[in-house]
């Protein structure tokens, strides 16, 4: 389940202006902390996106930041950046994304899981909202974790 994932400490937020590089970095912040990644992962998410990866964009002002386990996923992980202002990715206005994910997956099965679970969240205009408002990270943890037991 997604709450088992993404935990109150790896739930940020920020209300300084970022650009979308300082975004990404600091969504995967948690989980380079925690030792889930490695810097290389964030480096390769870096060079993703520059390479022309709006691809992370989902819409709704929401982005998943990701690379391949290779890229140095030690564990399967999610992180959040809530940010005040949008941070577009690319710098291009029709990507200004101000909720950004960041997801590692060791292996297939994993992966899925963890994002069908994100998917139906996220596909929830009223839970998307929601976590666009919690004040705080024990807010986001306990909207996830109420969406998930009234599936």
């Amino acid at each position: 389940m997604l709450s088992d994932l993404l935990t109150e400490e790896k739930i940020r937020f920020s209300q300084d202006r970022l650009t979308w590089r300082e975004a990404v970095t600091q969504v995967a912040r948690p989980l380079l902390d925690a030792g889930d990644i490695t810097p290389g992962y964030v480096q390769a998410m870096l060079e993703s996106i520059e390479a022309g990866g709006t691809y992370i964009d989902l819409g709704h002002g929401i982005a998943l930041a990701h690379a391949r386990p290779e890229s140095g996923a030690v564990r399967t992980a999610i992180s959040m950046l809530r940010l005040r202002e949008p941070a577009p990715l690319l710098d291009q206005p029709e990507h200004a994304v101000d909720l950004y994910f960041c997801f590692a997956a060791v292996d297939a099965e994993a992966h899925t899981s963890a994002m069908a679970s994100l998917a139906r969240i996220l596909s929830d205009a009223p839970t998307r909202q929601a976590l666009r408002d919690a004040p705080t990270a024990p807010d986001v943890a306990k909207l996830i974790t109420q969406f998930e037991e009234s599936q």
